[in-house]
């Protein structure tokens, strides 16, 4: 078994979402002790952002690329071929301006990938690979932007930003993990919102290992 294991926090070990994901990590390594762990952390080696050369390189056939154009495309071919070839996928961020951080939108622009990560059928639609990965997306957020509990509930723009790209790419079921709230402010709620997390993680691990 082969997990890829992403943070998008810029933080070390301060980070909330770092320590949750490790967390959720170590709950399966406990259940399959020898399972491969392919750990990116985005704040040290961030994808780079599109670019023209790296749109025109995708848009043009393999066997027509230029080694330039290949090259270009080394940092995403390798991205596809890490996600494709694992069979769980662990990503971690916080949110920031009631989205993601900027690295985590550029993991995803280079993992969007015709004929890669999806194809295009003889009918015009599309098909993602992306069919068999079981996948989790771990927030933490300052705000509580839970649906009926907050008002601010409908300024998550992070959760369909990443349900979105990942089910046209062949996610259908994702778990979402979302702590909140945690700002300091509010220590009771913040001890509150971390232990809900971790419980709701347990069930989740459970739940893929049986």
């Amino acid at each position: 078994m082969r997990l890829m294991h992403v943070d998008a926090s810029p933080k070390s070990s301060l980070s909330n979402s770092k320590m949750l994901s490790a967390y959720y990590v170590d709950l399966l390594k406990k259940q399959i002790p020898d399972l491969e762990i392919d750990y990116l952390d985005l704040s040290i080696d961030t994808p780079p952002h599109v670019s023209g050369d790296f749109a025109k390189a995708t848009y043009t056939p393999a066997s027509e690329r230029t080694d330039e154009m290949k090259k270009v495309l080394e940092y995403s071919d390798n991205l596809c071929a890490r996600v494709l070839m694992s069979d769980m996928l662990v990503f971690a961020m916080p949110m920031y301006n009631f989205s993601m951080p900027s690295s985590f939108k550029a993991f995803i622009d280079n993992l969007v990938r015709t004929n890669l990560t999806y194809n295009f059928l003889a009918d015009g639609t599309t098909s993602g690979n992306l069919t068999r990965q079981k996948v989790i997306f771990i927030t933490a957020r300052g705000a509580d932007l839970r649906p009926g509990l907050s008002p601010w509930a409908g300024m998550d723009a992070l959760t369909p930003a990443l349900r979105s790209p990942f089910a046209f790419l062949g996610v259908e079921n994702p778990h979402f993990v979302d702590a909140q709230p945690l700002q300091f402010s509010d220590q009771t709620a913040r001890e509150e919102a971390l232990k809900r997390a971790y419980s709701e993680l347990e069930s989740i691990a459970k739940e893929w290992m049986s």
